[in-house]
């Protein structure tokens, strides 16, 4: 399956405008993220877009390369230290490197998408469906209007695919709105319903704008997915829908 590029190339364009007026005061203040500011969630965005472009030109060019050199410490650090830039600097940092990560993507064929990359130990196409995760992901913990509700169905949709592995064996999620669901096993369970974008929302753990429910009460989700598939994982439709 052919990764999202284009999708995540109107995500980026959508988290610009979202941007375009913040103020530095703004940036200084608390995000929906424990601990970070509006600059930290803006850092991270801009550096998660260059370590994609790095690892996207050197596997192009059929090498392999670390996310970061000096792993999560590198990559926390660079967070830090660039939080505070200014507004300004913030818009244009994240303009560049978003350039420069849609720059490496357009020379990829079809068989440069199956090149290996170091991030989850996956393929260059993943780290296009990873990208459209953070954009729109962090787009909503900037806390500037953004909510999940916002999310294109598609995203939704993957996003509820790839966090399945957050839930006990035997959930299934029903998506009423879109009339799709989504199983983990085959054994019978907690179901858990809503609107596509609240499932994907819950499961993410940010606050969906209407709460999925289940019988017995929502299932605890477990940790982040460590290993994600390598392209968009397999959807399991209900008996008669698309």
């Amino acid at each position: 399956m052919q990764p999202p590029v284009a999708a995540v190339i109107e995500a980026h364009r959508a988290l610009e405008r979202h941007v375009a007026g913040v103020t530095d005061q703004q940036l200084a203040e608390a995000s929906a993220l424990p601990g970070w500011s509006r600059g930290h969630v803006l850092a991270h965005l801009t550096d998660n877009a260059r370590m994609f472009a790095r690892l996207a030109e050197h596997a192009l060019h059929g090498d392999l390369v670390a996310a970061y050199d000096g792993g999560a410490d590198e990559r926390n650090a660079i967070i830090e230290a660039t939080a505070g830039r200014s507004a300004a600097e913030h818009r244009a940092e994240l303009a560049a490197h978003s350039a420069r990560l849609e720059a490496a993507w357009a020379r990829a064929d079809d068989e440069d998408w199956k090149r290996p990359v170091t991030f989850r130990n996956a393929d260059l196409a993943a780290t296009v469906w990873a990208r459209w995760r953070e954009a729109w992901i962090h787009m909503v913990d900037l806390d500037l209007g953004v909510r999940s509700d916002d999310w294109p169905e598609g995203l939704a949709t993957h996003a509820i695919a790839f966090l399945l592995g957050r839930l006990p064996a035997g959930t299934r999620v029903c998506a009423e709105d879109v009339r799709r669901q989504w199983s983990v096993g085959d054994r019978p369970g907690t179901v858990v319903t809503g609107r596509v974008r609240d499932l994907a929302a819950w499961l993410a753990g940010r606050t969906p704008a209407v709460s999925p429910v289940a019988a017995h009460g929502l299932p605890a989700l477990g940790p982040w997915p460590p290993h994600p598939p390598q392209t968009e994982p397999r959807l399991r439709s209900s008996p008669g829908t698309a």
